[in-house]
């Protein structure tokens, strides 16, 4: 079926094909042109691409080098991890513990007590801003004691805020329970 569609193509489009043959000495003066292009490109060719591959090449190896210059500078995060085998266990257990207490807020998060989470989140978040200052001041201090306390510190008042907002929560549903459930005396 396909071929007579084709064979019918070929029937309709049969004046319209070019089979004139070219003039004589044709296929000469077309080799002559060619060689003539060919050996005006290879004087000049080679001078322009050794100097765009000698370019090329330095480019590259300049944004190779600034980019592991970059990436050598984010990999130094002084932090109390950086500081002592002992500190990176410190402060694992404090990252711990504020994400358990993170999740043991939300899973009690209800429109109730959402101002005191909120609160309570905003303040965490100034800690970090904090944590973040004090590893700048660990850098530049040369691991100080001072402001390795001060970034211990910093964990245990998230910790703290994180505790006070479960009680807080939890003194919140007793006393909607108790309102809910009068005694009777």
């Amino acid at each position: 079926m396909e071929t007579d569609k084709i064979e019918e193509l070929f029937k309709n489009l049969k004046d319209e094909f070019d089979v004139e043959l070219p003039t004589t000495g044709h296929q000469q003066r077309f080799l002559d042109k060619l060689n003539l292009k060919d050996s005006s490109k290879v004087d000049k060719a080679p001078k322009r691409k050794s100097y765009k591959t000698f370019l090329s090449i330095a480019a590259s190896i300049l944004i190779c080098f600034g980019l592991f210059v970059f990436f050598q500078n984010k990999m130094e995060v002084n932090d109390l991890a950086s500081v002592s085998p002992e500190l990176s266990q410190t402060q694992d257990f404090f990252t711990t513990a504020i994400n358990s207490e993170l999740k043991k807020i939300n899973a009690q998060r209800s429109p109730e007590n959402e101002v005191l989470i909120s609160d309570a989140l905003k303040q965490l978040e100034l800690l970090e801003k904090n944590y973040e200052r004090l590893k700048v001041d660990l850098k530049e201090s040369g691991q100080d004691k001072r402001v390795i306390y001060a970034m211990i510190s910093n964990f245990q008042s998230r910790i703290d805020i994180l505790e006070n907002v479960l009680a807080s929560i939890e003194k919140l549903k007793e006393f909607e329970h108790s309102e809910q459930n009068p005694m009777i005396l």
